[in-house]
């Protein structure tokens, strides 16, 4: 396969286009010439999601990355080739896209430079009239969000996207939307899960959002799903940047149905001579499911295998208790186990409160001794606070020094 020089579509190969990852399809019938000729149907893709298949009526040799204007209604859209060859016709199957009805569209012509500044100038005002048309769907009290707008290549129409909970009637937003912008007004619903690939972002996971980065279709996500996999229900957590359920809960929940049908019933007690089990928590990941004696706290929790547990609930149906629920384990380890248990300190954030009031004790008396010292080196022997040093007569004693110290003469 050989490369394309054409570096404003961003080719890499012939297979492959790199106009959208996310709507990419690559072509592995490119290798073959019968697969090329024996199509007269090309796939154009336009901005976001939007791609429309076209006939080639007049044989124009197009390949992957060509900037072509195509038919519309009214005038003509530009957008770009994604697709050629035999494969289209899988494409028009998979999309429900007949193409022996009469509603099919051409293709004119490869974009000329005047098609190209046209379609850029267009696109240019996109923002603005969002923003524009934002303002007016407020002034019209009207319970719905416009999230995006497309221009048709020729500026001749405009597509507004917008998502809305309930059923908007904007009847009367198309008029005003029609003699302000001077163009043909479409309406087209988008979800919060397509507006959320279409701005796209970086989940929890680290990596792109997988709307934004390569699913086209979405499927509904149920609470099932976390619930299979063991997941907290909050609501914070559970839900992507759409505020809906992730999609990414559905791609590994068949594994967990599979490896739960190997587990027994969580409502399934265990009984003991002792006590009576409940279902705690699984680690499906180790094999291990861990019961306690109470039904929400984890108090005489043990942890055994999946084969333990079926071997208990059948000696349980036979009217037999076990001694204890690990296997084989004796009542004299299972004292030891509570005994070592209770040798454990508590973990108690109080615990070391008593340490630390000795600590601080320590501190507080030390810090007036180490204050007096301080002054004692900052004074000089026998001085006193006015800075003058007294002359005594007589070399004083040791009682007479103490005497100088508390009424200096001067």
């Amino acid at each position: 396969m050989g490369f394309m020089q054409n570096s404003d579509a961003r080719l890499c190969r012939k297979g492959c286009c790199r106009h959208n990852c996310k709507l990419h399809t690559y072509d592995w019938l490119s290798d073959i010439p019968e697969a090329e000729q024996g199509a007269d149907f090309v796939e154009v893709q336009f901005k976001n999601t939007r791609k429309g298949y076209y006939i080639n009526e007049s044989k124009i040799p197009l390949e992957k990355g060509d900037i072509v204007a195509v038919e519309a209604v009214p005038g003509h859209d530009i957008g770009t080739v994604s697709l050629t060859g035999k494969l289209v016709y899988l494409q028009m199957r998979k999309n429900s896209i007949r193409h022996d009805n009469g509603d099919v569209k051409r293709i004119y012509r490869i974009a000329r430079p005047s098609d190209l500044d046209k379609y850029a100038e267009v696109k240019a005002r996109e923002h603005e009239t969002m923003i524009r048309s934002r303002q007016l769907a407020a002034d019209l009290r009207l319970a719905m969000k416009i999230g995006d707008v497309e221009y048709q290549g020729d500026g001749n129409k405009a597509i507004f996207y917008y998502i809305a909970d309930e059923r908007v009637d904007f009847r009367q937003l198309i008029k005003v939307l029609a003699d302000t912008f001077r163009v043909r007004v479409e309406m087209k619903q988008i979800g919060s899960r397509q507006e959320a690939g279409r701005i796209g972002g970086i989940g929890p996971c680290g990596r792109e959002l997988c709307c934004s980065s390569w699913m086209t279709e979405f499927v509904s996500v149920a609470t099932d799903a976390a619930r299979f996999q063991d997941i907290a229900m909050n609501p914070q957590k559970l839900a992507g940047q759409c505020a809906k359920l992730k999609c990414c809960y559905n791609y590994e929940v068949d594994a967990y149905v599979e490896a739960q049908k190997q587990m027994p019933s969580h409502k399934i007690q265990l009984e003991t001579e002792e006590h009576t089990y409940y279902h705690f928590k699984t680690d499906l990941f180790k094999k291990e499911i861990t019961y306690s004696t109470d039904k929400v706290m984890a108090i005489n929790s043990v942890t055994i295998s999946p084969a333990r547990a079926f071997e208990v609930i059948a000696m349980n149906r036979k009217g037999l208790k076990p001694k204890l629920l690990e296997a084989g384990a004796t009542p004299e380890t299972h004292a030891q186990q509570e005994e070592d248990a209770q040798d454990v300190p508590d973990d108690s954030m109080s615990r070391f409160d008593a340490a630390g009031k000795k600590k601080r004790k320590h501190l507080e008396k030390s810090k007036p001794q180490r204050a007096s010292g301080k002054n004692r080196q900052e004074k000089a022997p026998g001085e006193t606070a006015s800075g003058h040093r007294p002359h005594p007569v007589n070399p004083p004693s040791a009682k007479s020094n103490r005497a100088t110290h508390a009424n200096p003469k001067h």
